[in-house]
């Protein structure tokens, strides 16, 4: 049982308190309810913009790594399609530090020409390295293309093309900071040899005075039901071909999401699962394969992904991948099989709830779900799943008109 305390300053910020006095540290983490869907279709890339800018400095103070080092601490942060999200490890005895440059940051980030084409220059080199120059470094690209029409997860999050980057706009990043990075916006938890009085003491010094921002009324556009197969074919130069095949499923919080996501691992985690024992090892079509779920807050996608053994055909090996499917969806699995990767999610909710800053990293993001308890409550809805459940999602779930496939070929040299 992990235990906290929460509560919410007059300006919209919510804090949630996590005190464990075992250990000499303290983590802050400060999550923005805001990530790539939340940007305009003809400017995107703006969220994971401000994970650099953030770091950038603010008219206070010039560098925001310094001090948190000099206080024995260190910092980083990190962008998907629904959140971002800042975090802090020092010491407890400086934990002041930390409340100091979050709250500073969050009131006056510098933003200026010098340090937006800065990071331009940063991002646009990361968008080539890992976009554009690594073998299959576009795929996240086409997925969501392919897999998305309406809904804003059409881009990954480094944003749609080098274009949108190159044409930041200073006015435009300020707007899109003074709109989400307020207090109101915001879910700041702080964990470790902590106690609540203290951070209510600092949470009202350091972030209470800073004005509360607009309301964020966010009318997304719901993905609409796909109603026939998608494929795209692609060539390119990487080492062999592959296969991705992708369905959509439910939302975060929804119970599709987590009978899908048990699912998922059924199917292909590890070398004694469904998918790797048939199609690896007995018809040696593929070398490698694996499923997972992007597990976004809007509705999201189950990911199929297999690397070819070289001069399979790209037609069968999906015809073998899509009869193990029907399979599967035609027929109770074992007991044995679902209890066995429900011990597996048990052991990794367990192993990440050592480490203090996962603790607070997740109190955040269950937070910004809708119920910080979640932490606690969340193992309970793996376990309640039966291989009825399994065998009901499977069959809504893996239709080929709910498919999206990438052909993905390798250049012939």
């Amino acid at each position: 049982m992990i235990k906290y305390e929460r509560f919410t300053l007059d300006n919209g910020l919510r804090v949630l308190v996590h005190e464990d006095e075992t250990t000499p540290l303290a983590a802050v983490n400060l999550l923005y309810d805001v990530g790539s869907r939340d940007e305009d279709a003809e400017k995107t890339g703006f969220a994971h913009l401000f994970e650099h800018l953030m770091f950038e400095g603010s008219k206070n103070i010039e560098d925001f790594d310094e001090p948190l080092q000099r206080a024995g601490g260190e910092s980083n942060a990190f962008t998907n399609n629904d959140i971002t999200n800042y975090y802090d490890v020092l010491p407890a005895s400086n934990l002041e530090t930390a409340f100091w440059l979050e709250s500073d940051r969050m009131l006056s980030l510098d933003i200026n020409k010098e340090s937006l084409d800065l990071q331009r220059k940063v991002v646009i080199e990361e968008f080539k390295e890992n976009y554009l120059t690594q073998p299959f470094g576009d795929v996240w690209h086409l997925v969501s293309a392919l897999a998305y029409k309406v809904h804003p997860y059409q881009w990954p999050t480094i944003g749609r093309n080098l274009e949108h980057i190159e044409g930041f706009k200073l006015n435009d990043v300020k707007q899109f900071f003074k709109k989400y990075y307020v207090p109101n916006n915001a879910i700041l938890v702080v964990g470790g040899n902590v106690k609540v009085d203290q951070v209510k003491g600092l949470s009202e010094k350091w972030f209470g005075d800073i004005p509360k921002g607009k309301p964020i009324n966010r009318l997304l556009p719901k993905e609409p039901l796909q109603t026939e197969k998608r494929v795209l074919e692609v060539h390119a130069d990487v080492p062999g071909d592959a296969l991705y095949k992708m369905f959509h499923m439910g939302d975060r919080n929804s119970d599709n999401f987590y009978v899908v996501d048990l699912l998922s691992d059924i199917l292909a985690s590890g070398n004694a699962s469904i998918l790797y024992r048939r199609l690896v090892k007995e018809l040696r079509l593929f070398t490698e394969i694996e499923a997972y779920v992007t597990g976004t807050s809007d509705d999201g996608l189950l990911i199929l992904e297999g690397k070819l053994v070289p001069g399979a055909n790209m037609k069968k090996a999906e015809k073998a991948l899509d009869d193990e499917l029907d399979k599967f969806a035609q027929s109770l699995i074992n007991e044995r099989e679902l209890l066995k990767v429900k011990n597996k999610q048990e052991s990794v909710t367990v192993f990440s709830e050592v480490n203090l800053l996962h603790r607070a990293m997740n109190l955040a993001y269950y937070e910004v779900l809708g119920d910080a308890n979640l932490i606690n409550t969340e193992m309970d809805k793996y376990l309640a799943i039966t291989t009825a459940d399994v065998l009901e999602h499977s069959q809504n779930i893996f239709k080929q008109e709910n498919s999206s496939v990438i052909y993905y070929y390798a250049n012939k040299k």
